[in-house]
């Protein structure tokens, strides 16, 4: 018997591709599947891919075995993993895949989720940030990024770490598979509203992910627009910044190579080479490119993950190894899947 598991909110697509990733980990034992609205369900008729796991009957949030777990993962909808996590006891490794601990300011917490009154604030989940994963190894308590922030943050931070790009001259255009906006039945979201169809969304400054991204980036007012793809899965992210002068491609180049040097997760691809979201699929991977554009004086760094991978489960599961001692890519892949 190995390390257990839990997966509240196992009925989403989170929870499904965290269930799919730790039934092939070598030390995490699934012991509790968990969804409230479909308890008493088998796994197998929310999950028709899930074929090893599919007697599994899903239980509710209050379950012993939830209770009981080493590891309890919370792909609950923003707002309702806190009440859950307060009655957990301190030395169970938690990692919340909602936005309830991401932020630090409160007031952020009212004005883009609200609700519920603001948790707290738990170590934040991206260990390729200076000193994180040293911060995730001693933590009981994490706070698993968003999706769209996982492929921002990682394609600024080192810039702006270097002072190589303005940090108050940020634009960010970003498109995202389907999945992204969870499970729940939509119009918007119908085959036949989404294929041969690019939508723009939360326009203006009105996405709930732009507080994370500046907090993570330590950056000021920042342009950021989401789009939804016709595609089940994967974020391309092209973010701009403002170039300081004389910074050239080589040296925006030299930065990410050297920031992500030996990560496992985090590739920067050969000169001339582009990333795109199908080289992801399946996988924690996060593929980035930069060039400078010296006519409009701005770097412009394009980052493609799965946001079911890197963007929610794979990188949840990479803080859980992390936090349990375990090596940090146990249980996952850099290699997408193709075609």
């Amino acid at each position: 018997m190995g390390t257990s598991a839990a997966v509240v909110g196992a009925s989403g697509y989170a929870g499904g591709e965290l269930l799919r990733l730790l039934d092939g980990h070598p030390h995490l034992d699934v012991t509790a599947v968990a969804a409230a609205s479909n308890a008493g369900r088998p796994l197998g008729g929310v999950h028709p891919q899930l074929v090893t796991l599919a007697d599994r009957v899903l239980v509710g949030a209050d379950d012993p075995a939830v209770l009981g777990a080493d590891v309890v993962f919370l792909a609950l909808p923003h707002g309702e993993s806190a009440a859950l996590a307060a009655r957990l006891p301190e030395g169970t490794v938690v990692v919340d895949l909602g936005a309830d601990f991401r932020l630090r300011s409160a007031a952020d917490w009212d004005r883009w989720y609200g609700g519920t009154p603001h948790a707290g604030t738990w170590v934040y989940g991206m260990p390729e940030l200076p000193g994180a994963r040293e911060q995730v190894r001693g933590s009981r308590r994490i706070a698993n990024p968003g999706c769209y922030p996982t492929a921002v943050i990682l394609a600024l931070a080192p810039l702006l770490a270097a002072g190589l790009v303005d940090v108050d001259d940020i634009v960010v255009v970003a498109a995202s598979g389907t999945s992204g906006a969870g499970r729940a039945a939509s119009p918007r979201l119908l085959g036949s509203e989404v294929m041969g169809d690019l939508t723009p969304y939360k326009v203006g400054g009105a996405h709930q992910h732009l507080p994370e991204i500046r907090q993570a980036l330590g950056a000021g007012p920042l342009s950021f627009t989401p789009v939804l793809a016709p595609m089940p899965r994967g974020i391309l992210a092209t973010s701009t910044a403002k170039l300081r002068p004389g910074v050239s491609t080589a040296r925006l180049r030299g930065v990410l190579a050297e920031a992500y040097d030996g990560e496992p997760f985090v590739t920067v691809l050969p000169d001339g080479q582009w990333p795109h979201t199908a080289a992801t699929y399946g996988s924690n991977s996060c593929q980035i490119q930069v060039v400078a554009d010296a006519d409009a004086g701005r770097a412009v760094v394009v980052a493609a993950i799965d946001n079911l991978g890197k963007g929610a489960a794979g990188q949840a599961l990479q803080n859980a190894n992390l936090a349990l001692g375990y090596d940090e890519t146990a249980g996952l892949t850099a290699n997408g899947v193709a075609p």
